[in-house]
């Protein structure tokens, strides 16, 4: 019965220590220019569009398999197609700020195959009411009685 207990941990030691020892994929890295875009003031029903540049800064492929929003307010577009070490590519995202009021941040999630599993970035503004149209003179005379 020993025997058979020590040749079953030889196998499962000898199994770990494989799997140790076996070489590993080069892994992909995500470095953004720039993490957040701040607009500033914006007008309530003003819809804006921050370009976040980013790098692959590892040694493979960097593929993104989702970008989430914090709300149906920002939509985010990005590249499905793998991209190679050393190169650059684009995320947008576009706010519409119809029915925001006052200071926004709003946080995009990046998924991605990267060191990082996850980054995020930020649009960043304050919303103010929209311009209210002049007040237009009244020309309407009195009726003539």
């Amino acid at each position: 019965m020993k025997k058979i207990v020590v040749l079953v941990l030889s196998f499962l030691l000898a199994a770990f220590v494989a799997n140790a020892q076996a070489p590993s994929e080069p892994q992909a890295d995500i470095s953004f220019e720039k993490s957040t875009f701040d607009f500033g003031e914006i007008k309530q029903g003003q819809v804006v569009t921050a370009t976040f540049k980013y790098k692959n800064t590892g040694k493979g492929p960097l593929i993104l398999s989702n970008v989430a929003t914090t709300c149906g307010c920002t939509v985010p577009a990005w590249p499905k197609e793998p991209l190679a070490p050393g190169k650059s590519a684009e995320i947008t995202a576009t706010f519409n700020s119809a029915g925001k009021m006052g200071q926004q941040n709003k946080v995009i999630t990046v998924f991605s195959n990267g060191k990082s599993a996850q980054s995020q970035v930020s649009i960043v503004c304050n919303v103010t009411p929209p311009d209210t149209p002049a007040t237009q003179p009244n020309n309407a005379t009195e009726p003539k009685n």
